[in-house]
């Protein structure tokens, strides 16, 4: 994405409830949502940029980044297109039997999972290698022959090729993937994932060949819709990637809108000397938590769907709570509210979409949290009489009144969030008083306090935009490339001269990829890793990068740091990783001028006297306001719990601390 002064850039996040919009244009942010078409997700964001008159002006050149669901709702849903899995001979079961895991350990007859791939798409042949590259089973003529003879029978629209060994030697794939018919997406697991471990390879090489031709549709559906515009697409990793590649690489596009809010938080924690932070993303189905601590941590562990995914990804937890989560009464007479979502067809009651279920949305409307005629800037009326009807419904089989029961339901989905929180904080060792707890997505700021106070925080950030935080990370984050590749051996036996030679096809194999979207090689930042164990060990540490003596150091030190102890073992080289960002376009948060003051008395539950209501846009910059308060915006609506204090700094960012 070329710097170009009269250049429009808008960041596009397309969630289960909302799609958000954020546009720079002209040294200015603009923000926008409408409602999401899960059906077809680019009749959305084509009515998104409709509205903000962006469709018609091809006078200025016009760049999107998106973050899209199409790839994760595929892979959640099953519907992801027929794809025939190749592999070798004796190795069809692999995806099937998996790591033996049962989801029900004390369950002595568990109900067994659908297999990933049906039998007779699993097809095995030639071109077997040993861990040291030795072909054991050659892959022969009459092999490849046959091969394309089912492929031709079976008609998939995909094939996943996963051979043994093939990080080692990509040879045998090669040949293979050169005799697949016209017409069918093809996925080498040595271009996709060249690491070790055979099991989350093949499940990461069928994913992206399972979800490819989706992906791969509806970026050419979007692109033809606005063939002004450039389009690039949010990875899971926190980097983008051209609209072009992307298609090809859909396994890397599974959290893409997580990680551009993720991207944001990290933008604006650094502006704001806050570089510790334990984020919250609630939208209206879920809510992510995450651990930013100086940057933005990836694992290579992930898993979508109970389908481990083994490209980088940003390192988050996720559960069922959000602004559309269904409360309701089990059969022990217990309120529950979740995992269920209302999403945005029909939504919440208030919305007046037909929805009957109420959801912490009402709730928050029924507290006076949520103000009727403020939602989405005035521009969609939430119906306050139809939530009163619903939640009267749901208050009988509890014999609560009507505001007690909508407190419930928030203290419900509160403490749900606070235990995710935990996971990613005080499970992991770290003390989350010490970090700031950072607030984003279209319901977060209702909770913010709440979950603070759950976890003996003292402070909190509620970005600016935060209502649409994704949006906004998809503009400020960097072009980027995760390369990886499998290389084992002890440390000890490698010179400083032989890493840096092994790292430097990574290297330039990513240059090249960056290059072709016309990013200059100046412009690229490295960071070279390796991840490293105790020989004997399964699981690795991912240490930066400088020589033998200070990367062993390193290990030895984050080691005890986190496990607790050190050891004398020597330390095994298992994976080489390389990460090169761009940072193509030059955003900086313009300053806040503040409007005329806008300030209303409002009555909450619970709160016996008047509340002040803010626009956020008007607040002022040298003022402390002291909570109980109500902040208002188009995206979102901050709520200042009493024993709180905030303040607003030049960029609109708000900062909440406990009150002395």
């Amino acid at each position: 994405m070329t710097a170009i002064a009269t250049a429009i850039i808008v960041g596009i996040d397309t969630g289960g409830t909302f799609t958000d919009f954020v546009v720079w244009r002209d040294a200015q942010l603009t923000v926008h949502k409408v409602l999401s078409t899960p059906a077809a997700p680019e009749q959305a964001i084509l009515k998104g940029l409709q509205e903000l008159d962006l469709l018609n002006d091809t006078t200025r050149p016009l760049f999107i980044v998106h973050g899209s669901t199409v790839a994760t709702n595929a892979v959640l849903e099953g519907k992801g297109v027929r794809t025939a899995y190749i592999t070798n001979r004796g190795l069809g079961d692999v995806l099937t039997i998996g790591r033996q895991t049962r989801r029900e350990l004390y369950n002595l007859q568990p109900v067994a999972p659908t297999p990933p791939v049906a039998a007779d798409l699993c097809l095995e042949t030639g071109g077997r290698l040993a861990a040291n590259g030795e072909l054991i089973d050659p892959l022969t003529a009459e092999d490849l022959q046959r091969l394309r003879q089912q492929l031709l029978q079976l008609a998939p629209q995909a094939v996943a090729i996963n051979l043994l060994f093939s990080f080692v030697d990509d040879g045998c794939e090669r040949q293979i993937e050169a005799i697949v018919p016209d017409g069918m997406f093809v996925t080498r697991s040595s271009a996709i994932l060249p690491e070790y471990k055979e099991y989350e390879r093949g499940m990461t090489t069928w994913l992206n060949a399972y979800v490819g031709p989706l992906m791969q549709g509806y970026l050419a559906r979007l692109s033809a819709a606005v063939s002004h515009a450039q389009i690039t697409v949010m990875q899971s990793s926190g980097g983008t990637i051209a609209a072009e590649q992307a298609g090809r690489r859909a396994v890397n596009l599974l959290l893409s809108g997580p990680a551009g809010g993720l991207a944001a938080a990290n933008y604006i924690g650094k502006h704001s000397q806050r570089s510790r932070l334990l984020t919250f993303d609630m939208g209206g189905t879920s809510t992510d938590v995450a651990l930013i601590n100086g940057d933005l941590q990836l694992s290579n562990e992930g898993c979508i769907g109970g389908y481990p995914v083994a490209v980088p990804m940003v390192d988050l937890h996720t559960i069922g709570a959000g602004g559309g989560s269904i409360a309701y009464v089990d059969s022990g007479g217990v309120l529950q509210v979740g995992p269920q979502s209302a999403g945005s067809d029909p939504g919440p009651v208030c919305y007046g979409r037909g929805g009957t279920q109420i959801t912490v949305t009402d709730a928050n409307l029924l507290l006076g949290r949520l103000r009727s005629d403020a939602f989405l800037g005035g521009r969609m009326q939430l119906d306050t009489t139809a939530a009163q009807l619903a939640m009267q419904l749901l208050a009988a089989q509890l014999h609560l009144g009507m505001e007690d029961t909508a407190l419930g339901i928030v203290r419900i989905v509160n403490e749900h969030m606070a235990q995710a929180l935990r996971v990613m904080s005080v499970q992991r060792g770290i003390d989350p008083r010490q970090l700031t707890l950072a607030s984003f997505g279209g319901a977060g700021g209702l909770h913010v306090c709440a979950l603070a106070e759950a976890l003996g925080m003292t402070q909190a950030l509620v970005p600016i935009h935060a209502g649409v935080l994704s949006a906004l990370g998809m503009i400020v984050a960097p072009r980027a490339r995760q390369m990886s590749h499998t290389l084992t051996g002890l440390l000890m036996n490698y010179r400083d001269a032989d890493i840096s030679s092994l790292l430097k096809p990574l290297v330039e194999h990513g240059q090249q990829e960056l290059a072709q979207e016309g990013v200059a090689l100046s412009q690229i930042q490295q960071r070279n890793s390796l991840d490293l164990r105790y020989q004997g060990q399964a699981y690795t540490l991912n240490i930066p990068w400088s020589d033998i003596g200070n990367t062993t150091a390193a290990f030895h030190q984050l080691h005890q740091q986190r496990y607790g102890h050190a050891l004398t073992l020597p330390i095994e080289l298992v994976n080489l990783r390389v990460a090169l960002t761009a940072h193509a376009t030059d955003i900086s948060l313009p300053q806040q001028v503040p409007l005329a003051a806008a300030l209303q008395s409002i009555h909450l539950y619970g709160v016996d006297l008047p509340v002040a209501m803010y626009l956020r846009d008007a607040l002022p910059m040298d003022e402390v306001i002291h909570g109980p308060a109500l902040i208002v915006e188009p995206v979102a609506t901050t709520y200042l719990a009493p024993g709180w204090q905030l303040n607003k700094d030049e960029y609109g960012n708000l900062f909440l601390q406990v009150h002395p």
